[in-house]
């Protein structure tokens, strides 16, 4: 006997129309009718999608700072502070939009320096760096002090 055709659901057929129609039902209060499978599934989503970003942008935070502080190239010094910046910049959105996400970073942080570490390790082979986080592990210390000296900016 013939198994019957699974009809793709609007979520699986076009997701702005699925998108559209969701916020409709909610904001017409039409609860019964929301496909709440898909809804979970995309809310679990977005959730995860900024627990990704932050440790991304954390762990490109953290490489920078290490080939800062430890990589002896001054004429790559100001691009790797422009990365700094920008990375730092972009985790005090999510962490304004966020700010559960804090204890996220907390979290994360120690798997996010052993990348970091490993990566620049690979990188920059005959460099010396630290085995552990030499500075406050504080998330307001990393997204603000500058940590090498300032006449080192040249």
């Amino acid at each position: 006997m013939a198994q019957p055709v699974h009809a793709p659901k609007l979520y699986e057929r076009d997701f702005v129309a699925w998108c559209e129609e969701t916020i409709a039902k909610l904001k017409a209060h039409d609860l019964e009718s929301l496909d709440l499978d898909s809804l979970i599934e995309e809310i679990e989503g977005l959730a995860g999608r900024d627990r990704r970003e932050l440790e991304s942008r954390l762990q490109v935070l953290l490489e920078h700072l290490l080939k800062r502080l430890y990589v002896s190239s001054p004429y790559d010094h100001r691009g790797w502070q422009n990365t700094i910046h920008e990375q730092r910049r972009e985790l005090r959105l999510l962490l304004k939009q966020s700010p559960s996400l804090r204890n996220y970073l907390t979290n994360v942080f120690d798997e996010a320096w052993q990348n970091a570490l490993t990566q620049v390790k690979r990188d920059y082979a005959k460099e010396l760096f630290p085995d552990q986080w030499p500075f406050s592990g504080d998330i307001d210390a990393l997204l603000d002090n500058q940590f090498w000296l300032a006449d080192e900016d040249l």
